[in-house]
């Protein structure tokens, strides 16, 4: 098993590729920290995992950063060690320029881009005291390549592709890696309620002909987390079927 004796944290975990990071390292063997703020759903999560397990739930909201600080103080209250972190959670609302309002703007930024930055923050403090870790951040193919009528999805998530490289550099002395996964078009419960024409332009446009699954994502995750990619940081890996080649 890849992740035998390792701990990690998820946020986004109650569904969709969130969902399935936490079904494939669970099944390699990592004791899972499962993080949403729908805690039904991570319930029934955790009681699809392997019983021999102490996974954890924690219901949190990362755009708090009292919320998220109270999180981790919990963890090593209850002495809990952390090998990787994966920055799954976040939201997408699209529209043209003019339309998006500063409400719209500030509630994208403040889960994909200040969620992210505070659980790496508190990660962090774990991973130095013990001179290893991984954080895994989840940007997105228009993250690097833009996409019009998503400029504030686009720009949040470029944001973590800036925050990926900078704060590789920052760790690299301390055998912290950090690397972030671009997702290309994935099936989640969003692009399923995409009009047929729209769906069928984006699959035109990935060289795979095929629609990417959560599971896709799950194993660059458990690459990511495991030993097998312990030289590998301030990476972007392009999970997206040749969508930009």
């Amino acid at each position: 098993m890849l992740l035998k004796d390792k701990t990690i944290l998820v946020t986004g975990a109650s569904k969709g590729i969130g969902r399935s990071i936490v079904i494939e390292a669970a099944q390699q063997g990592a004791r899972m920290i499962l993080v949403s703020r729908n805690l039904a759903l991570l319930d029934q999560l955790k009681s699809e995992l392997d019983k021999n397990q102490d996974h954890l739930v924690y219901t949190c909201d990362i755009s708090s950063a009292t919320e998220v600080k109270d999180m981790f103080r919990q963890l090593r209250k209850n002495k809990v060690t952390l090998d990787s972190i994966v920055n799954n959670a976040g939201i997408m609302k699209d529209g043209f320029i003019p339309m998006i309002s500063e409400t719209l703007l500030k509630e994208i930024y403040s889960t994909n881009v200040f969620g992210s930055y505070y659980v790496a923050q508190q990660a962090t403090k774990f991973f130095l005291k013990q001179k290893s870790g991984s954080i895994i951040n989840v940007s997105s193919i228009v993250g690097v390549n833009g996409n019009k009528g998503q400029t504030a999805y686009a720009s949040s998530k470029a944001a973590i592709i800036g925050l990926t490289k900078s704060l590789a550099k920052e760790l690299a002395p301390y055998n912290v890696r950090v690397n972030a996964i671009a997702p290309g078009f994935i099936e989640t419960d969003m692009t399923k309620s995409m009009p047929d024409e729209l769906y069928k332009s984006n699959i035109d446009m990935i060289g795979m002909k095929r629609i990417g699954q959560p599971e896709d994502i799950a194993g660059t995750v458990i690459f990511l987390a495991s030993n097998l990619s312990q030289y590998i940081t301030g990476q972007i890996i392009g999970v997206d079927g040749g969508f930009l080649i």
